[in-house]
């Protein structure tokens, strides 16, 4: 589900859905906007395709992500500082992820 917000008090940012894994295992990287680099990966190879990606993340958050946004494709996002996430069930098959993961609520 994507939210409309009132973009003058949140800070949104744009990312590309770059891997689109097997079992939610999915990396996006920062495309637009000023992020604390603490949050993200500067540099990370996927060791299954031997590719590297610049200031890319993991999915912290599976189940709250839109099953309509394809790999290769952007879209806007905030940093989601629920204290509460949806749960739902993922399977546990492995698909190599940055070592940083932020929790997202993709937004228009």
């Amino acid at each position: 589900m994507v939210r409309k917000i009132d973009s003058d008090k949140v800070k949104t940012y744009k990312a590309k859905l770059e891997i689109k894994a097997l079992c939610m295992n999915y990396t996006l990287r920062l495309v637009e906007g000023s992020i604390d680099t603490s949050l993200i990966s500067g540099n990370w190879m996927d060791e299954t395709t031997h590719k590297s990606y610049q200031n890319v993340f993991a999915l912290g958050n599976p189940c709250n992500f839109p099953a309509t946004i394809e790999q290769g494709q952007d879209f806007n996002f905030v940093i989601d500082t629920a204290s509460v996430q949806k749960q739902c069930a993922v399977c546990m098959a492995y698909y190599p992820t940055p070592p940083k993961k932020l929790f997202i609520k993709v937004v228009e």
